[in-house]
């Protein structure tokens, strides 16, 4: 059973960073591609990032760039997003999610993306 769970979520000052995890299980991480999304409160989910199989990043959003940085550790069947310089409109539910794919779909194909975790909640706030 293919299952995705986030975690690392929580009440960062602004400025702070946090790390979220995306840890895989049901399937090799190292033949997908892993994106990150979020939903802000009364706000529709966006598309944050995704990193390729072995190798690749698209930013789907520039709000995030510069600070927001992805790695993966295939032998962990695990995703990692690193959050640097939290500011509050950061502020909501982490989801990350997979395509049955190794690279990342263009902007334009998100609904590429199938599995989702339950998502991690990020507060900034101080």
């Amino acid at each position: 059973q293919v299952q995705l769970v986030e975690s690392g979520g929580g009440l960062v000052q602004p400025g702070g960073s946090l790390r979220l995890s995306c840890e895989a299980s049901g399937f090799t991480l190292d033949s997908y591609a892993i994106g990150w999304f979020r939903q802000a409160p009364g706000k529709e989910r966006g598309a944050i990032l995704c990193t390729g199989s072995h190798f690749g990043v698209i930013y789907y959003t520039d709000s995030v760039t510069g600070r927001f940085t992805v790695s993966r550790d295939n032998a962990k069947n695990t995703v990692y997003l690193r959050m640097n310089s939290l500011k509050p409109e950061d502020t909501a539910v982490y989801y990350c999610a997979r395509v049955v794919a190794r690279l990342c779909p263009p902007p334009g194909q998100l609904d590429d993306f199938g599995d989702w975790g339950q998502g991690t909640q990020v507060t900034v706030s101080s």
